[in-house]
């Protein structure tokens, strides 16, 4: 790979990434107060030591990324294969290793010291039947909204946080609807449910988010946020990640 290529990847990993992060962050739920530099850099297109400084800031996020990187010898967190690997899914999760990852939560995400035993004794089960370092896991199995303050997850807010996708139906200005699976629960487990209809609204003023959606496209979805258009196969990587977390956090509940 060139340095052109390499720099590529990062601006298209920090542009990628950022759009996943500014969600929650508006919501002041995760990372440092700064949804309005996030927007703007989106809004730009532009990326530069700033914006890496910013998303470095995200106390849960970035150390996934950080430890997906390291775990497949890649330099850089934010390369755009890292970014997609934590928020959607893809073959970066299958080379960590188990002990790796048990070691990565308890020390990178300071859970040794405020976790109880019966926490350690469950993640480490989960660890052992294949859990993966995926956004999705950390939602779904640490129950703790993370950033200023620790809350913990209700339906709602599980739902919201997981990334979801949906099919675009019906676009109208600013708003698009997108047909997709929520979490559900029923009978004491988690599930993804019969698609339903929901409406989003385009907070953003990035080219992409005014004139580049079409009914038809597949788009992710974060805390109420349509972030960028996949392919088929990635919403099935994102399903596959998801339904595994959503396995294992059933068998905790």
């Amino acid at each position: 790979m060139t340095i052109h290529q390499t720099t590529l990847r990062r601006i298209d990993g920090l542009l990628r990434c950022s759009r996943y992060a500014f969600g929650p962050n508006r919501l002041h739920y995760c990372g440092p107060d700064a949804n309005r530099e996030i927007a703007s850099y989106i809004e730009a297109g532009a990326t530069d030591a700033g914006l890496a400084s910013l998303l470095a800031a995200f106390g849960t996020m970035y150390p996934y990324l950080r430890y997906i990187a390291e775990a497949n010898n890649i330099k850089d967190p934010f390369d755009e294969s890292v970014v997609e690997a934590y928020w959607l899914g893809n073959g970066l999760l299958e080379t960590v290793s188990k002990q790796s990852f048990y070691r990565h939560l308890f020390e990178d995400h300071g859970m040794r010291s405020r976790a109880g035993a019966r926490t350690k004794e469950y993640l480490g089960q989960k660890i052992s039947l294949g859990a993966v370092p995926h956004h999705s896991f950390h939602v779904l199995n640490i129950w703790k909204r993370t950033g200023h303050a620790e809350q913990d997850h209700t339906l709602e807010s599980m739902d919201s946080c997981i990334v979801s996708s949906g099919k675009i139906v019906e676009i109208a200005g600013a708003r698009i609807v997108v047909e997709t699976e929520p979490l559900s629960y029923a009978e004491g487990k988690l599930f993804l449910g019969t698609p339903v209809r929901k409406t989003l609204t385009r907070m953003l003023d990035a080219p992409e988010d005014i004139s580049a959606l079409a009914v038809g496209d597949i788009v992710t979805m974060h805390w109420g946020v349509p972030c960028e258009v996949i392919t088929l196969f990635q919403q099935m990587e994102l399903k596959k990640y998801t339904l595994l977390s959503v396995a294992l956090a059933n068998k905790t509940l």
